[in-house]
């Protein structure tokens, strides 16, 4: 799913569902950063929205372990351990290759042509250094991924998992620059264009082990 794609797919939901997603996207690229504290009434002013979905959302994103209770009325984004980035890490190299062996079996040549759009646009961001893009378009390009491969059971626990490690990408890239990111997309590509589903799947776990290794520097 590109970003023009997934705002349309928000018209006509319902407010609760919308703050949600919006309150979800911003743990999930950083905006609510590790362990800074945020009200309920600051959430409220921020996002311009009733105190009633605002505490649903909440509810919804702390039973997901993607935000934690402090105690009076204040809420915040976990901060990872090196115990918690490894049993992520764990987590999405026995998923997440799976999902992209998958998908290369059931690529079309439109699909793959999407998933090379966003790549392109994930390119632009990382040449201007411009962090929000770049998380925004690295993780549409692996959710596209995702949903190619057509398992929206594995596909659900691996977005789970992005919400947990995406907060602490962010600070990754505010102290690395996009730049010195590692990805192998484009060696993901070549073996969706070639239809080798063991290549993409070695792609995907390199990409993950590589990425990972540096949000565990960042635990430390």
């Amino acid at each position: 799913m590109n970003m023009q794609s997934d705002r349309s797919g928000r018209a006509g939901l319902p407010a609760h569902e919308l703050v949600y997603r919006r309150l979800r996207d911003m743990i999930l690229f950083g905006e609510l950063a590790p362990g800074q504290p945020v009200t309920i009434q600051g959430l409220v002013d921020r996002l311009e929205v009733g105190m009633t979905p605002i505490r649903e959302a909440l509810r919804r994103l702390t039973a997901e372990g993607a935000l934690q209770a402090l105690g009076n009325r204040r809420i915040a984004v976990p901060e990872l351990t090196v115990s918690d980035v490894d049993e992520l890490t764990q987590a999405r190299v026995a998923l997440e290759p799976l999902l992209a062996e998958r998908a290369c079996r059931r690529a079309t040549d439109g699909m793959i042509a999407e998933l090379a759009e966003i790549d392109a646009a994930l390119d632009e961001a990382i040449g201007y250094g411009d962090i929000g893009r770049y998380l925004q378009h690295n993780h549409a390009f692996h959710r596209q991924l995702n949903t190619m491969a057509e398992a929206p059971i594995l596909q659900a626990l691996v977005d789970g998992l992005w919400l947990r490690f995406g907060p602490s990408l962010r600070v990754v890239c505010g102290q690395v620059g996009t730049q010195n990111v590692p990805d192998r997309h484009k060696d993901l590509m070549a073996a969706l264009t070639t239809g080798d589903p063991q290549a993409a799947a070695r792609a995907i776990r390199e990409d993950v082990e590589q990425g990972m290794v540096l949000v565990r520097r960042a635990a430390l």
